[in-house]
């Protein structure tokens, strides 16, 4: 039986909320060929903003790292929308793109990133190792301390199923 990703997240202690609606005139993923984009998503906690302001000011670097991490989480809620909630489904984590609001004089971005790339790690394995970028800009969405969006790299549907990251058998 396939395992879904959210059954893969709560096996992690982890919750997947609902996947969140465009707050604009977007769409919250493209699948083009085997790659799934997933817009902008910023750190949420029951549908409300989790983090705001900017890190090295308002935010410390350690909320900073949580919110990516929640981040992550609404990625991964994005990626189960897309995929029918099916963990098979995903060969690898590809990209992700960290914004973080930063003060002036705030150069840690990269640090704050990893609260993301660890969860994913955490989630796929080896498949969940991907290129970043980690970037500190002035403002977000919603005054939102963290950003990111992500690029995916997904099995057809009428693949053999494996594990993420291993070739199907």
């Amino acid at each position: 039986m396939t395992q879904s990703l959210s059954a893969r997240a709560a096996e992690l202690g982890l919750h997947l909320e609902a996947a969140a609606a465009p707050a604009a005139n977007y769409v919250p993923f493209v699948q083009e060929g085997n790659l799934l984009y997933i817009s902008g998503q910023i750190a949420r906690r029951q549908g409300e903003t989790a983090c705001v302001g900017h890190l090295g000011a308002e935010v410390t670097e350690a909320e900073g790292i949580e919110a990516a991490r929640l981040c992550a989480l609404a990625v991964l809620a994005q990626i189960a929308a897309a995929t029918g909630d099916r963990l098979d489904r995903v060969a690898r984590i590809v990209r992700l793109g960290v914004f973080v609001a930063s003060a002036p004089g705030f150069r840690r971005q990269s640090a704050v990133a990893d609260g993301a790339s660890n969860l994913m790690v955490q989630v796929f394995g080896e498949a969940g190792r991907h290129a970043r970028s980690a970037v500190g800009v002035a403002e977000l969405p919603t005054g939102s301390a963290v950003e990111i969006e992500a690029v995916v790299a997904l099995r057809p549907l009428d693949a053999p199923s494996g594990q993420p990251g291993q070739p199907a058998a």
